[in-house]
């Protein structure tokens, strides 16, 4: 799928801000001090990613990753 490869292809530019790092941390209930390596990793591992519109969804276990597809920054990240 042209889409899944536009952005592994492009997953060195992933990143998110500060706030989104505090709102992914509390939303997925994560210990990690790097959360943007951690949503990286579950992103190279995901079944499901797709792009609609603005966003790119990665689904993956019990989890959705929302990306910016201009910007590539973390939206946010919530369990399903």
């Amino acid at each position: 799928m042209k889409n899944n490869n536009d952005l592994l292809s492009n997953i060195d530019k992933i990143h998110t801000t500060e706030l989104g790092t505090m709102r992914i941390r509390k939303n997925l209930e994560l210990e990690t001090q790097d959360v943007v390596k951690w949503c990286k990793q579950k992103i190279k591992q995901a079944n499901d990613i797709h792009k609609k519109g603005k966003n790119w969804y990665i689904s993956f276990e019990n989890y959705i990753i929302t990306i910016n597809s201009y910007s590539y920054t973390i939206i946010t990240a919530h369990k399903k």
